[in-house]
């Protein structure tokens, strides 16, 4: 008796399915600014994003290379953000307020309540015990202190600070001004009263 078709030919298999890492890896970087990296798990991601466990091993490592990424990820987005405000040739005062309300922005960015910064958020918890996440997060907060010391010393410059300021401290209060108002921000604090603390910062900051 003949077997069918089926039976005897070889099985075909379709192609892998192509999907968008850098869709998925946003997907993935919400649902850890929603639960953190300890309270996501692979599952959660991958109902996130789409792809299947051995598509998010393929395409990132494990949760742990994966959230790297997305930390990483982060931090490129927020610097530029950051940089791209006091890059505006405009009054410092101005340049510092358009800085903070673009991270303001950011932590306003989700559905529903604010939830912040990512770093501050998620990591700094994990940073403790963990030197790759430490490593990143001690990198972005070099970079941010460097990016607006540099504005500073342009300020100094122009004329736009006394002539005694110190760039390098300022830059820190700013630094600082921008952490209270993510940690504010997830805590519950309205957008406006948010801004009005910048506002208050900022013109200490310019004397």
């Amino acid at each position: 008796m003949a077997r069918k078709k089926s039976e005897t030919a070889p099985v075909r298999r379709g192609r892998p399915r192509a999907y968008d890492t850098q869709a998925a890896l946003k997907q993935a970087t919400e649902t850890f600014w929603k639960t953190g990296y300890s309270g996501t798990s692979l599952d959660s991601i991958a109902a996130a994003t789409g792809m299947n466990p051995p598509s998010l091993y393929a395409a990132f490592g494990n949760k742990h290379a994966l959230y790297l990424e997305a930390l990483a990820r982060y931090w490129e987005e927020s610097l530029a953000a950051t940089r791209e405000a006091l890059a505006q040739d405009r009054p410092l005062g101005e340049s510092l307020m358009l800085a903070f309300g673009a991270a303001l922005s950011i932590y306003f960015s989700g559905k529903g309540s604010a939830r912040g910064c990512f770093v501050i958020g998620t990591a700094l918890t994990e940073a403790v015990d963990d030197a790759a996440i430490r490593n990143i997060v001690a990198a972005g907060l070099r970079t941010i202190d460097a990016d607006f010391e540099a504005r500073f010393r342009t300020a100094l410059e122009r004329g736009e600070l006394k002539h005694d300021a110190d760039p390098t401290a300022l830059a820190v209060l700013a630094s600082a001004t921008m952490h209270t108002i993510a940690i504010r921000a997830r805590a519950g604090a309205r957008r406006a009263e948010l801004s009005e603390i910048a506002r208050k910062a900022v013109t200490i900051i310019c004397g």
